[in-house]
């Protein structure tokens, strides 16, 4: 069948779709406070971030999902354009950067939980900790019966756990100024100028976080009539979204609160806090706590399964031990399952181990950060590479310029990636972070850990792992399978 003729019998999606996808992908309030903390700067940095990265991404991931629209999404494009061994780091990045990123996600519910019951459990170290962890190993188990399950759940986390968080940063922190409240941050010229000092941008190598999946809607360019035209609009209308938010949730959040009272686990909830009581209706605080750390949960689930059905995949194609890629009878690879919930458990014990729970949080952002530039790395030089490898494949959606124009923006990604990189092993000056050399060899240590296994796998490589039915049950779907 020809891809034509399987697009327009299977297309599905359309602009505002595919769009949604980016958007339910991104949008969080979780990562407003690290924005927050540099009040009307923020603005600069938002923008310096948008030209290095989201939009070089955006345009990166237009060209590649709509010119090479396969299962797999950057697994299929790294490994079409430097082969396999290079798309399974690609999809390992994927996978291993969710072991430090699933503690963030999971504090920010443990801390939301909190004030269902004290406002001061969200610095508890200890309670933290357990809730953290009995969400994720239980998260892991509800993941056990399948993507059908995981899919379901995820669907309704995204709006209660992500989305609506979000909107109500914006919406709340707007009733907050109309009531006559001043604002934390008051408006200068002086204030929209970043104070650039290296340790005061470290947290610039943090947004990143906020702006990871925009290239999702071109692991769906199958699913379109008319990927070329569609997925190039549906990414632009998904940035402006996504910078909307981004931007008027950090803003309203310093609005609220004092620069230094940020917390980066608990500041969402401590605006809700701090508005709803001076909006006299501090008693929605609780049920909405709930809503956030349950919506919370829910969203987590489809990520728990995806990055390690598209490891288990790559192993049943022999770039990895094939008892990785076994799976049960719901064609889940229970062995990654387990290896992630323990990495995810003992990366939960930094919360007890750092001088304060916001840094604890940083420290695992960091680690995320450091992680997933290297795929994205990766993915900028599979554009460029696949420029002169296939030049003559057409492609729906082509970067302008030709070659300059793919250099320049692809280039201007990896720049991007690489100063991210660096800071992010700088430890920020707003946080205790105690010792530097400490800090930075524990950072290092992690991403090291985080980023080693497919190269040994290359070294220890043996046959039997390249075996037909080496691996056992094979499972639907391909690598870098991304929850939809």
């Amino acid at each position: 069948m020809s891809p034509t003729k399987w697009s327009r019998g299977h297309a599905r999606l359309g602009v505002g779709a595919l769009a949604m996808i980016n958007v339910a992908a991104i949008v969080s309030a979780r990562n407003l406070p690290v924005m927050a903390v540099y009040g009307w700067s923020m603005l600069a940095l938002f923008g310096i971030a948008i030209l290095v990265f989201l939009i070089p991404l955006s345009m990166a991931a237009a060209e590649l999902g709509t010119t090479w629209p396969k299962d797999g999404g950057i697994y299929a494009w790294v490994k079409e354009a430097f082969g396999g061994r290079a798309g399974f780091l690609a999809v390992w990045c994927d996978y291993s950067e969710n072991v430090a990123w699933f503690p963030t996600v999971l504090s920010f519910m443990a801390a939301s939980l909190a004030y269902v019951f004290t406002p001061a459990l969200a610095t508890n170290k200890l309670f933290l900790l357990t809730v953290m962890l009995g969400f994720f190993w239980g998260t892991t188990l509800l993941n056990l019966p399948g993507v059908k399950t995981s899919s379901a759940v995820g669907s309704i986390g995204t709006i209660a756990g992500s989305i609506l968080p979000a909107v109500l940063v914006v919406v709340l922190g707007a009733a907050f100024l109309l009531q006559g409240n001043p604002s934390q941050i008051p408006f200068s010229a002086a204030a929209l100028v970043p104070d650039i000092q290296v340790n005061n941008l470290a947290f610039l190598g943090g947004i990143i976080l906020l702006f990871t999946g925009m290239e999702m809607a071109g692991f769906h360019a199958r699913e379109t009539p008319h990927p070329g035209r569609d997925i190039p609009r549906a990414i632009a209308l998904a940035v402006v979204i996504i910078v909307t938010f981004s931007v008027l949730g950090s803003l309203f959040l310093a609005f609220v609160l004092p620069t230094k009272e940020i917390s980066l686990v608990s500041g969402t909830m401590e605006l809700f806090a701090s508005v709803l009581d001076k909006l006299h209706i501090g008693w929605l605080l609780k049920p909405l706590a709930l809503v956030v750390a349950v919506g919370g949960i829910a969203h987590l689930t489809p990520w728990i399964l995806g990055p390690a059905k598209g490891v288990g995949e790559v192993a049943r194609q022999g770039y990895a031990p094939a008892r990785l890629g076994r799976t049960n009878a719901h064609n889940v690879p229970v062995a990654l399952l387990i290896i992630q919930g323990i990495g995810g458990s003992i990366f939960s014990l930094l919360f007890l181990l750092v001088p304060s729970v916001s840094t604890s949080y940083w420290m695992l952002s960091a680690v995320t950060a450091q992680i997933i530039v290297i795929m994205y790395g990766l993915m900028f030089a599979a554009v460029i590479r696949l420029r002169y490898s296939q030049p003559d494949t057409p492609r729906p959606y082509r970067i302008p310029g030709g070659t300059v124009g793919v250099w320049v923006v692809a280039g201007v990604g990896l720049i991007g990636c690489a100063v991210s990189f660096y800071l992010g092993f700088i430890p920020p000056s707003q946080l205790k972070t105690g010792n530097t050399v400490t800090y930075v060899s524990l950072l290092a240590l992690a991403v090291v850990v985080l980023s080693l296994p497919p190269f040994v796998f290359a070294v220890l490589a043996k046959p039997v792992w390249r075996r037909p039915g080496a691996a056992g049950r094979v499972a639907p779907g391909g690598p870098g399978y991304e929850p939809g």
